[in-house]
């Protein structure tokens, strides 16, 4: 998969301290424990993090770097199943136990994140019955999300899927602007080119979005929340209830 293949941010604001809103949720004295075991790094644009089957290497907490998880399908790049940012973490199977991870791990936008080994994890949720309160109720979000996807992708059109991951990918993105081709765009959205060409276009006719060859600025989100199906809502709802 080549670099023009994959959304990156274009910063419209001088530099923030962007967090990681798992570990921001935790007490203080647990947080600073946590973060003494972690090393920060920069994941790259395009950098694959893991393949299915792969043994689990580190956990991420990404702070303004977002990542694509996508299920293998025959003939086909993958089905995207999780946009994790800077509310989530990579490396979810350690939580309960296993070692091995089922999806492909891709960085869509480039920036840092908080990396720790699976024995440092594994001794961080022994330490703290915070962080593993904290991760349950994770775990618990993302089962909703991929029932939440299933029904989705089955029931809604595509412009309102298509609204709703641009909006996705902005909060993760912390930008207006950010670029990615069409052949991605149907890859991950698990449609034909030509649907997502056709929904791109509406939402531009709109003037909700400005799309040209693969670089993506959101006009008005207000108006583009209204377009996108209420899967965007209602999920950042619940992550507010249980993990805000």
């Amino acid at each position: 998969m080549t670099h023009q293949e994959n959304a990156t941010a274009t910063p419209v604001n001088p530099p923030v301290l962007f967090v990681n809103r798992l570990l921001a949720s935790l007490p203080g004295k647990d947080r600073r424990q946590i973060l003494a075991s972690c090393e920060s790094v920069e994941l790259h644009l395009a950098e694959v993090i893991s393949e299915p089957g792969d043994r689990i290497l580190h956990v991420y907490f990404p702070t303004d770097s977002f990542v694509s998880m996508l299920t293998p399908a025959d003939d086909h790049a993958g089905l995207e199943v999780r946009l994790v940012g800077h509310e989530g973490m990579i490396g979810t199977p350690l939580i309960l136990g296993v070692e091995v991870t089922l999806l492909r791990t891709l960085v869509q936008g480039a920036g840092s994140a908080w990396r720790m080994t699976p024995e440092q994890f594994a001794a961080a949720l022994r330490q703290s019955s915070a962080l593993q309160g904290v991760l349950n109720r994770y775990l618990f979000l993302l089962t909703n999300e991929v029932e939440r996807m299933v029904a989705c992708t089955r029931f809604h059109v595509l412009e309102a899927r298509l609204a709703r991951w641009l909006l996705m990918t902005q909060d993760r993105a912390h930008s207006d602007r950010f670029h990615i081709t069409h052949e991605f765009l149907a890859s991950i959205l698990g449609v034909r080119r030509v649907g997502v060409t056709k929904a791109a276009s509406a939402l531009q006719q709109r003037q909700l979005i400005r799309y040209r060859r693969g670089d993506i600025e959101i006009l008005d989100r207000a108006r583009l929340i209204d377009a996108a199906c209420g899967c965007y809502g209602a999920a950042e709802a619940m992550y507010e209830r249980m993990l805000g």
